[in-house]
C-alpha cells in the first residue's frame, strides 16, 4: 500500500499539489501538481527542506527552529490550514492554501504529507463577488443593503439635497461619497465637514468664509466650505450639531444659492449639492426646538437610511473579508481569515458601534494573533468570552435554502441525503465551483461544506 502513495502515477491523478516529508521535513516525492503549483521542476523539490519553499509562513520559522510541522493536525483535531501568497516567475502572485497530514507508522520513510491546492481562481472569483456587492466602500450582500445601492445611484442621478440617517459607524460618510462619485457631479470637489467638530463661534466663518478684517485675527480673506465645494457636493456630516444661528443661515443658502461670507454684504452665487447626515432623530429634535423643520423638509428632499449591522448579519463575512485584506496590507501579513469559531462568534455579536466597532475588533484580534488563521481567543474580551451557546452552531446544522426576506429565521425539518446533496450541487454550480460563495448560499460555514463535500466526493468538482 505504502509503495502506491509513493507512487508518481498515483500522486498524479490527484488535482491537490502533494509533497511527502520524512521526519527531518525534507521533501522525498512531490507530484505533478505540486510542481506547477511551485513552479519547480521534481528535481528542484526532492531532498529541499520544505520551510524553505515559503520563507514567508508564520508557521516556516517554527519548523525551521523546531523541527516539527506546525500544520500537522494532532488526533482528533481539524486540519490547520495556510494561506500563503508565492510569486509566479512572471511576477503575479497565486494564491495557495496549505494543510498537513500526519502518515501512520512512518510508511515508506514518510512522515507527514503537505497539501497544496491552488485559490488562485477562488480569489478571483470572491473579489468579482465583492465588487458585485459593493457599492464605493460600502460592502453588503443583504436585501437592505442591495435597496440602498438602487436608492444611491437613483438619488446620485438628482441634483436635490439628500439626508442620510442611520446609527455611529455604519458608513454614512461613505454612502455620499458614493452619491458624489456616481452623481454628474463626480469630476467637482467633494468637501466633507464634521459639523459636531465645530465650535459654535467657527461654524459661520467655516461654512461661509470670511472677509479679511471681519474680527479680529482675521488677517486675510478665507474660502468658506461652501465656495470650496462650488460645483460639486458638500457633505455636512451630524448636520443635528449645528447651532440655531448657523442653521437660520444655511436654511438661506439652501433658498437662494448664494452665501455671504462674514464682515461682507456681497452675496456670492454657489453651485453645491448639499449631502447631510445624522445619527440623531431631528423630527424629536424639532420637536424639542432644536432644529428648524423649515430646514428639515430643505435637507430631507431625498432620504436613505443605513441599516445597523445587527439588522444585517448575513454581510458580516463579506466585511469581514475586506477588512482583513485591509488589515494584512496595513500589518505585511499573509491573507488573513477567521476560524469558524470566531466567525460565529462575530455572527452573534449586536454591534453597537456597527462596521466602525468590527474594523477594530478585527484590528485588535490581527495584532493579538499569529498567523493566517484568526481563533477566537485572539478577539477582544467582550468576544472572547461570549459562549459557544450564544453563536450559531453551523458545523451541525442541516443546509436550508437562504432566507427570502432579511432578519427571518427559515426553519425546516433535515434534509434527506438527495436533497442535501442536490442544494449542495446548486449551490457549487451557482457559484462558479466557489466554495465560499456556494457555503454563504447554503448558509453555512466553508468548514461545514468540506465536510458535507467529504460525504459526496462526486461533488467536489461540481460547477
Amino acid at each position: 500500500m505504502s509503495d502506491f502513495l509513493m507512487s508518481s502515477s498515483f500522486l498524479n491523478t490527484l488535482e491537490e499539489g502533494v509533497l511527502l516529508l520524512d521526519a527531518q521535513l525534507g521533501i522525498l516525492a512531490n507530484n505533478e501538481a505540486a510542481s506547477t503549483m511551485l513552479q519547480r521542476e521534481g528535481s528542484e523539490l526532492v531532498g529541499r527542506p520544505c520551510p524553505s519553499l515559503f520563507p514567508a509562513m508564520p508557521c516556516a520559522h517554527h519548523c525551521r527552529t523546531s523541527g516539527l510541522c506546525t500544520l500537522t493536525p494532532d488526533d482528533g483535531e481539524e486540519r490547520k490550514i495556510q494561506d500563503v501568497l508565492i510569486k509566479n516567475a512572471d511576477g503575479r502572485e497565486r494564491a495557495l492554501r496549505v494543510w498537513a497530514m500526519r502518515v501512520p507508522h512512518n510508511a515508506a520513510g514518510v512522515h507527514c504529507t503537505i497539501i497544496l491546492r491552488d485559490c488562485s481562481r477562488e480569489r478571483e472569483l470572491e473579489a468579482e463577488v465583492r465588487e458585485h456587492w459593493q457599492l464605493g466602500g460600502l460592502t453588503g450582500r443583504s436585501v437592505q443593503m442591495q435597496d440602498l445601492y438602487q436608492k444611491i445611484l437613483r438619488a446620485a442621478a438628482s441634483d436635490a439635497s439628500v439626508l442620510i440617517s442611520g446609527e455611529s459607524g455604519v458608513g454614512k460618510e461613505l454612502a455620499a461619497r458614493a452619491l458624489h462619485d456616481n452623481s454628474p457631479r463626480a469630476g467637482g470637489p467633494y468637501v466633507a465637514v464634521h459639523c459636531a467638530a465645530l465650535p459654535e463661534t467657527l461654524q459661520e466663518t467655516e461654512l461661509f468664509g470670511h472677509s479679511r478684517g471681519a474680527f479680529s485675527g482675521a488677517l486675510t480673506a478665507r474660502t468658506g466650505r461652501f465656495e470650496a465645494a462650488h460645483g460639486g457636493t458638500l457633505f455636512l456630516d451630524e448636520i443635528g450639531e449645528i447651532s440655531p444661528a448657523t442653521q437660520v443661515k444655511l436654511l438661506r443658502v439652501l433658498q437662494e444659492r448664494e452665501i455671504v461670507r462674514v464682515g461682507e454684504n456681497e452675496a456670492r452665487k454657489v453651485d453645491v449639492r448639499i449631502i447631510a447626515a445624522t445619527h440623531r432623530d431631528l423630527k424629536a429634535m424639532i420637536a424639542q426646538g432644536l432644529f428648524r423643520e423649515d430646514l428639515y423638509y430643505r435637507l430631507c428632499v431625498l432620504p436613505l437610511h443605513i441599516p445597523a449591522l445587527r439588522e444585517r448579519r448575513e454581510d458580516i463575512p463579506l466585511l469581514v473579508g475586506n477588512m482583513l485584506a485591509t488589515l494584512a496590507a496595513r500589518y505585511a501579513r499573509p491573507p488573513l481569515r477567521l476560524s469558524p469559531e470566531a466567525m460565529r462568534r462575530l455572527e452573534a455579536f449586536d454591534w453597537p458601534g456597527n462596521a466602525r466597532q468590527l474594523f477594530n475588533c478585527l484590528e485588535y484580534a490581527v495584532v493579538q494573533s499569529d498567523g493566517a488563521l484568526i481563533p477566537p481567543e485572539s478577539l477582544p474580551p467582550e468576544l472572547a468570552e461570549l459562549s459557544a451557546a450564544a453563536a450559531p452552531a453551523a458545523d451541525n446544522a442541516p443546509i436550508h435554502a437562504p432566507p427570502a426576506k432579511p432578519l427571518t429565521r427559515y426553519y425546516a425539518p433535515p434534509p434527506s441525503a438527495d436533497e442535501e446533496r442536490a442544494a449542495i450541487r446548486d449551490a457549487l454550480r451557482a457559484a462558479g465551483g466557489n466554495k465560499a460563495e456556494a457555503a454563504r448560499r447554503l448558509g453555512i460555514s466553508r468548514t461545514t461544506l468540506w465536510k458535507r463535500l467529504a460525504r459526496y466526493p462526486e461533488l467536489d468538482s461540481a460547477r
